[in-house]
């Protein structure tokens, strides 16, 4: 009977905590908690577009460089997490480990649905400033002067010898040159608007 309460007992101590991992190395720790200790790990990733030599690449990368969030018993589990591979350390304030609200986890799992990542689709507007990625004009900065979606091109403001030359390239040729988690946040608040 003891054994039974003492489970219950855990269930009702676990709380969601946030911890600091290695550089790149967030994946790597969110699967060793989940499968050398059996903690729930929550890592919120977005798949968004880069520029690469091969043209534009989509990306998987976390919303939040360097954290993740686990659930756990703290008092039960604080050694192995801070020697797990790809964990930092666990984010403090002063001596105590923060707790990060249910209320907060829940929310963002509710955008994240499955632990797949968010795709998040850039919406080239007249005047953003783009890069392009590949062909002649490979890594020249321009602005978008419109959408052309049916041929899925975009008419593109280039400085071409001296002169702003407008410019018809393919869509997947073109990569904004804002698109960092602070510079997307206006993109994810309209997706997660619609689910």
């Amino acid at each position: 009977m003891q054994p039974r309460m003492k489970m219950e007992v855990q269930v009702q101590n676990a709380a969601w905590y946030c911890a600091r991992t290695k550089p790149k190395h967030e994946h790597i720790a969110a699967a060793t908690l989940r499968k050398n200790l059996g903690l729930e790990a929550f890592l919120p990733r977005l798949r968004v577009e880069r520029a690469s030599r091969r043209g534009v690449v989509n990306s998987i990368e976390p919303l939040f460089p360097c954290y993740l969030f686990v659930r756990c018993v703290i008092e039960e589990n604080l050694d192995e997490i801070k020697h797990t591979n790809g964990v930092s350390s666990l984010v403090k304030f002063g001596q105590n480990i923060s707790v990060v609200e249910d209320s907060i986890i829940e929310e963002l799992q509710d955008c994240f649905e499955a632990d797949e990542p968010m795709t998040v689709e850039h919406h080239l507007t007249p005047g953003t400033e783009v890069s392009v990625a590949g062909g002649a004009f490979d890594g020249m900065r321009a602005h978008v002067l419109r959408n052309l979606p049916a041929k899925r091109r975009v008419q593109i403001l280039l400085d071409i010898l001296g002169q702003p030359t407008p410019v018809e390239v393919d869509r997947n040729m073109v990569v904004l040159l804002e698109s960092t988690v602070a510079h997307l946040a206006p993109v994810l608040a309209r997706e997660t608007a619609r689910i």
